[in-house]
């Protein structure tokens, strides 16, 4: 939609018919992501590609990448797609990651959570997001029933952060090098996927001066052309530590839409497509609310308490099928501080009372 707002033609290529990113392209190509033939048709009717999400197979990005400009790029988003790569960039950089060991099987697991002697988390390497693919264990824990329930060649135990919040940067940079953070957010997680998200992020100037740099330093080591978004923990002692990566507009800077000069979807569009990049200014605070599939439990949801409320933007995702902890949509409600908080958590609640 916001490439569409530039003049752009658009093109999808979706494995899924309903996707919601079909029904605003000018052109959908459904087809498997290792059919070199609808692949060669995509490539053939774009000038660039871009990803929507970071769990593309390398072999599609690398197959276009010999045809068109892939932004980001394949390297790019192989290091973010997996998390051992991920982690091992990240300190060849010197930045501060949670501890962790890379695990292969049920006894390299017991080990490693001697090793790191505190409560962690077991990830999957690859394809995990929004809490799937993570299991808690402490030191002494039985390891054979986690490492069998991952079902995964390979994985990260990491060490559980004791934080005082978290945070997120999402930073634009172009093909010539230009980068552009926009305003630091705050985020609260439920169940691992997002829940809120606050606009500024009301955090002390020297953390937030701290993750703008660590982001822009990110987004140019990578290479990136397009989005890097970079999630934070936040230690009392006012560190900081990268959680995770991710090469595309996010979650958490949907709020953009409404409370910045340029939104994440734009200015993404501007950065692969050579373009100048937006200024990213705060035009008003807000309140950023995820709707996840267990609101339609009882049905479709009353979206009236949230429709009369004037500052308030809802946002339905056009995904079929309401699944718990599916993201079905969200809103942003401008204001700023607990009271704007309090607010959208409470009209959230009314939707399907």
């Amino acid at each position: 939609m916001a490439a569409k707002t530039l003049g752009y033609r658009v093109v999808v290529y979706d494995e899924t018919r309903d996707g919601p990113a079909v029904s605003c392209a000018d052109l959908a190509i459904i087809a498997r992501f290792d059919d070199p033939v609808a692949l060669e048709r995509f490539a053939n009717e774009v000038d660039v590609v871009t990803v929507e999400f970071e769990n593309i197979p390398l072999s599609v990005l690398e197959f276009l990448e010999k045809r068109k400009p892939v932004r980001p790029s394949s390297s790019v988003v192989h290091i973010c797609q997996d998390r051992v790569q991920e982690k091992r960039f990240l300190l060849s950089i010197g930045i501060p990651v949670a501890p962790f060991r890379v695990i292969t099987s049920a006894g390299e697991l017991g080990r490693a959570l001697m090793e790191l002697g505190q409560p962690s988390i077991l990830k999957t390497a690859a394809l995990g997001y929004d809490g799937k693919g993570q299991i808690r264990l402490d030191p002494g824990d039985d390891t054979t029933s986690p490492w069998e329930e991952l079902s995964a060649p390979i994985a990260v135990l990491e060490q559980r952060m004791d934080f005082e919040s978290e945070a997120s940067v999402i930073c634009a940079r172009s093909v010539v090098g230009e980068t552009r953070c926009f305003p630091v957010q705050s985020n609260i997680h439920r169940d691992g996927i997002l829940d809120v998200t606050t606009v500024p992020s009301r955090l002390p100037k020297p953390v937030e001066d701290r993750v703008l740099e660590i982001a822009s330093e990110i987004a140019e080591k990578l290479g990136v052309i397009g989005l890097i978004t970079v999630e934070f923990f936040v230690l009392a002692d006012g560190g900081v530590v990268v959680n995770e990566l991710a090469p595309r507009p996010h979650n958490s800077g949907h709020h953009t839409l409404e409370t910045v000069m340029t939104s994440q979807f734009a200015q993404h569009v501007r950065a692969v497509c050579g373009l100048p990049l937006g200024a990213v200014s705060l035009r008003s605070p807000g309140v950023m609310v995820n709707l996840l599939g267990d609101l339609w439990n009882q049905g479709e949801p009353d979206w009236m308490p949230l429709l009369r409320q004037s500052d308030l933007f809802l946002h339905l995702y056009g995904k079929k099928g309401a699944k718990s902890g599916r993201k079905m949509g969200h809103f942003t409600l401008l204001g700023e501080g607990m009271s704007a908080s309090k607010l959208a958590l409470g009209l959230r609640s009314l939707v399907n009372t």
